[in-house]
């Protein structure tokens, strides 16, 4: 994706009002891109929060565009391009002074990861440094994105593993507390309650678990 800006939309060069803020979906990434602020979507607030608000709410711009078509999208100069695109988005990011946006679409390969909005408050057109700049910024964050998400998920893997293998310990070792329980019953003419009594007191007295104290019952190890 780094370099691709041909499908952004670039009319010709207006005011230099500088980029001021960058909202990145789904990330924490931070940097800095020629005086542009770069700034994680869930830790915005302000205009940075209201942007990304807006188009959730409407289900419209240029962030969601980028998200749908995964391409990069450009609103050089929202009032002049955006009401025929987004006509509710653009409307209520010019009442909150944005003036431009640009969307950048982090992916790999099948998987789109979220969007990479910068935005001015006046009309400002990007120069192809700049677009070839924030495309690899994307490039990099769905990267970073997809590592850390496949990390968590062999973490929970490993989790639900461990705990897979310790309920079926407890469900063998009950099992054979529930055995240990009848053949004491049996034997000494006792109810199933007082039975497991017999072997909690033992197990305490010994300090040994439940567990091995019945598997020792069974096994023939212990009797008493």
């Amino acid at each position: 994706m780094k370099g691709e800006t041909g499908n952004l939309t670039t009319p010709s060069r207006r005011s230099r009002t500088p980029l001021t803020r960058a909202a990145i979906a789904g990330s924490n990434t931070r940097g800095r891109t020629r005086g542009m602020r770069l700034r994680s979507a869930a830790e915005g607030v302000g205009t940075t929060a209201r942007i990304d608000e807006i188009q959730i709410d409407l289900g419209e711009g240029p962030s969601w565009e980028a998200l749908r078509t995964r391409r990069p999208v450009a609103a050089a100069d929202l009032r002049a391009q955006g009401g025929a695109r987004w006509p509710g988005a653009c409307a209520a990011l010019l009442e909150l002074e944005v003036g431009s946006l640009y969307a950048f679409p982090p992916f790999v390969g099948t998987v789109s990861i979220g969007s990479i909005g910068i935005y001015s408050a006046g009309a400002r057109d990007l120069s192809d440094s700049d677009l070839a700049g924030m495309s690899g910024l994307a490039a990099i964050v769905s990267v970073t994105l997809l590592r850390r998400a496949l990390d968590r998920l062999e973490v929970l893997v490993e989790e639900s593993e461990l705990a897979q293998a310790q309920l079926q310990r407890a469900l063998d070792s009950r099992v054979v507390i529930e055995q240990a329980k009848g053949y004491l019953a049996q034997r000494h003419n006792i109810d199933m309650d007082q039975a497991f009594a017999r072997i909690r007191s033992h197990a305490r007295s010994t300090q040994a678990r439940i567990g091995v104290v019945a598997a020792d019952i069974i096994a023939g190890r212990l009797v008493f």
